[in-house]
């Protein structure tokens, strides 16, 4: 186990977590010691990071550098469910959307049953959360991505129709998010942005 490693989840598990250092921590390990590190987090600890993290501003420009319209930028998650953990939000910039938008889908190997589960993203101006809003989905997508379809149909309804996610800033590559449908969800995510973006 490598030092960034082992400070990470050295941090995670301490009584309270010191965000700060947290974020220090992730800011010097490397993409493959995150995603490592994230794939640890229990569900416990996602909760409890969500937590610490409360205040904590998730901006358009963290989530999609780029200003290339429809270039897709990837961000690996870890979820609390008991099945199908590890998935991808891959988002990128709209042409057609005002600029402090972005649009994307959930990359999973189930999305044939459900959806791709397409969503309009934004950072939300009351909390500084970054807002993944499946209640409107985008009129346009990169050529490789699935096809755009209703968060409605299949089983997506079970899924993603009437959800929100809010994410909060760990650091720089990392956020945490929590899954709403009018009230808060018991599930949350942890996504590390792809440090080639």
């Amino acid at each position: 186990m490598s030092d960034a490693l082992t400070k990470i989840l050295g941090l995670m598990n301490q009584p309270s977590i010191d965000i700060n250092a947290l974020e220090v921590a992730f800011d010097e390990a490397t993409h493959d010691e995150r995603v490592t590190a994230t794939r640890h987090f229990s569900g416990k600890l996602q909760r409890r990071l969500f937590d610490a993290a409360e205040g904590r501003e998730v901006s358009l420009e963290q989530m999609v550098p780029t200003h290339d319209p429809l270039r897709e930028v990837i961000h690996v998650g870890t979820n609390t469910l008991p099945a199908f953990r590890h998935f991808e939000k891959r988002f990128c910039r709209p042409s057609t959307l005002e600029p402090n938008r972005a649009i994307g889908y959930n990359h999973a190997p189930f999305w044939k049953l459900t959806t791709p589960g397409y969503y309009i993203a934004y950072q939300d101006e009351a909390s500084g959360e970054f807002f993944v809003d499946y209640r409107e989905i985008p009129s346009e997508k990169p050529d490789a991505w699935p096809p755009i379809m209703p968060n409605e149909s299949r089983l997506g309804h079970l899924v993603y129709a009437g959800m929100v996610d809010r994410l909060r800033r760990v650091s720089s590559h990392v956020t945490i998010g929590r899954a709403y449908k009018k009230k808060p969800m018991n599930a949350w995510f942890v996504l590390v942005r792809d440090d080639r973006y």
